[in-house]
């Protein structure tokens, strides 16, 4: 299945709205990734060099199967194909100038490599996407552990929301928005993500054009 488009929600766990200063939402924030900014399982996140301030933010990410617009919320988990374990990489500095100017975040979170991603395991190997431990770790060192229990929005909560907005197709996936303990990494960093029911995610930091 081709990948598709990459639909990301923000602010979906309270206490990272919180360490963010930002309003917890009413609604489902989305932003968009292009296809382009998926990196496999071993590869290295290359940070631009109009950038030094890189962050990792760890997400449940789910995989549509089905075309599908306006979907019922009750029928939203038959358009379902996966779920993996990604990042969410952030350009944190671009992104500010961005805020303080009013401007979009397209270059702070959709550039090259900043969306790492697991393979899929098939929904039936994943008995509860509402109750899985996530986590994240730097060079060894625990930096987010919390549980997709905490989110705000649920699984057929967003697929009902964004199909309203964007027809979602076979290879789209929705990055799932990250809990708190958000923080930079480095060049030469190693970054181990974790999903329970789904796996681990291994990739690293390095500077683009090196």
């Amino acid at each position: 299945m081709p990948a598709g488009k990459l639909v990301c929600l923000g602010r979906n766990y309270a206490e990272h709205a919180k360490e963010m200063k930002a309003e917890v939402p009413s609604a489902p924030i989305l932003f968009l990734k292009p296809s382009t900014a998926l990196l496999a399982p071993g590869g290295k996140i290359l940070l631009p060099s109009f950038s030094h301030e890189l962050h990792h933010e760890v997400e449940m990410v789910v995989l549509i199967g089905t075309e599908g617009k306006q979907i019922p919320r009750d029928r939203a988990m038959a358009y379902v194909a996966g779920y993996a374990i990604g990042l969410d990489m952030t350009l944190r500095d671009v992104q500010a100038e961005a805020k303080k100017k009013g401007l979009p975040w397209s270059v702070a979170k959709g550039f090259d490599t900043s969306a790492p991603l697991s393979p899929f395991v098939e929904p039936r190997l994943v008995p509860d996407p509402h109750n899985l431990a996530i986590s994240l770790k730097v060079n060894g060192v625990f930096r987010q552990q919390s549980n997709t229990r905490h989110m705000l929005f649920r699984v057929e909560d967003m697929i009902s929301y964004i199909s309203t907005v964007f027809t979602l197709e076979p290879g789209d996936m929705i990055f799932t928005g990250t809990p708190e303990g958000v923080g930079q990494v480095m060049p030469g960093d190693t970054l181990e993500a974790g999903l329970a029911s789904v796996g681990t995610l291994t990739v690293t930091v390095g500077r683009a054009g090196e």
